[in-house]
């Protein structure tokens, strides 16, 4: 795995600001569970992981389910 994590990778290539509004890093693991869940064909996590990155790039709070299932995925 890179040492950067991807979704910082992206935000950086896009010019976008760091990731501050949401501290709890939940487009960072959007990215990481994306990618896991991806190799796992894992298509419903794949789709949760869809609306919390649009979710955080269009300046919405993600849903809070959303949110469990990513802060939950790898438990």
């Amino acid at each position: 795995m890179n040492a950067i994590p991807f979704g910082l990778a992206v935000r950086s290539r896009l010019g976008a600001p760091p990731d501050e509004s949401r501290p709890d890093g939940s487009l960072d693991n959007a990215w990481i569970v994306l990618e896991a869940a991806n190799d796992l064909r894992d298509n419903v996590t794949v789709d949760v992981c869809r609306r919390v990155i649009d979710a955080s790039l269009n300046g919405r709070p993600a849903a809070p389910s959303d949110l469990h299932v990513l802060h939950n995925y790898f438990s």
